[in-house]
């Protein structure tokens, strides 16, 4: 198929940006990346009135050492994010979870805050943000507001953002040094999205407890999900086969999978258990390792 007819716009400033989406008045879509977006439009599934094109707001590209948190302008490439040095030392988990998104060419085109705005449950991107307690900066006619990523992603590809607004950045804290990470995740193809993924992050302390662990699960519920019920199980417990099987009984009972052509419902809540417990046992594994080197 076709797109529908619509106008374009490349804005040259994000106040013209906006500008348009408030004299379009809901009907306009922001094109970042369009690896998300450019498919829909084919398929007819979204047909806006006019596409504002971000591509030239070279002011939204950057990533930027905040201190106790990174700072990334919503039109970074997934690949310069993937590997950017101060990410892969502040933030390990993003680069790790990134390396699954489809293939490098689309991650060479595709946005880091355009995967997230899309909000596809399904998406690593959105899942490192519940993981990691991160914050969406949105710009609109009213200025700039920060949306913690626990209230962002509200359902299937959809956000808090209003329809006058743009994402223009992603703040997320510093992982503490000693943090170890893990991504496990199922896939009919290479580059497929992902039927479900586990995202893991974890410290032990020096008595080979568990100091911190920090789960998500994409693909499993109708938003990216923060396996809150299983951190709390792992927190201050050795990292023994019974806690980590208690820990992905826990996640499974977490999810809300939907049942689709790809796979019924009761399997994704059991790839769910299955990956949570390779992922604990990647990360504990990896963890006692560092920790005897």
């Amino acid at each position: 198929m076709k797109p529908a007819p619509f106008g374009h716009v490349r804005a040259s400033t994000l106040d013209q940006a906006v500008e348009t989406l408030v004299a379009e008045d809901g009907d306009a879509k922001v094109l970042a990346g369009g690896q998300s977006l450019v498919p829909l439009l084919a398929m007819r599934l979204a047909q806006p009135t006019t596409l504002v094109d971000l591509g030239g707001l070279r002011e939204l590209d950057y990533i930027r050492d905040e201190g106790d948190h990174v700072e990334i302008g919503a039109m970074t490439r997934s690949r310069a994010v993937e590997t950017s040095p101060l990410v892969a030392t502040a933030l390990p988990l993003l680069p790790a979870a990134l390396r699954h998104v489809g293939h490098v060419t689309i991650r060479n085109r595709g946005t880091l805050g355009g995967s997230v705005a899309h909000a596809d449950p399904a998406a690593e991107a959105p899942s490192v943000l519940r993981a990691l307690d991160a914050e969406i900066i949105a710009t609109g006619p009213g200025g700039r507001r920060t949306i913690a990523a626990a209230d962002f992603f509200q359902g299937f590809l959809f956000s808090a953002l209003e329809p006058d607004e743009i994402l223009t950045a992603i703040r997320i804290p510093r992982q503490p040094a000693g943090t170890v990470v893990a991504v496990e995740e199922f896939a009919r193809r290479h580059g497929d999205f992902a039927l479900v993924a586990v995202l893991g992050a974890a410290r032990l302390d020096p008595s080979g407890e568990i100091a911190e662990v920090r789960l998500s699960v994409a693909g499993a519920a109708n938003t990216p999900l923060r396996a809150d019920a299983a951190e709390r199980l792992l927190t201050g417990q050795a990292p023994t086969p019974d806690v980590i099987a208690a820990a992905a009984t826990a996640v499974a009972e977490a999810t809300d999978p939907a049942a689709d052509i790809h796979a019924p419902a009761e399997y994704r809540r059991h790839l769910a258990a299955v990956l949570t417990r390779r992922c604990l046992h990647r990360l504990f594994a990896h963890a006692e390792r560092s920790a005897a080197a």
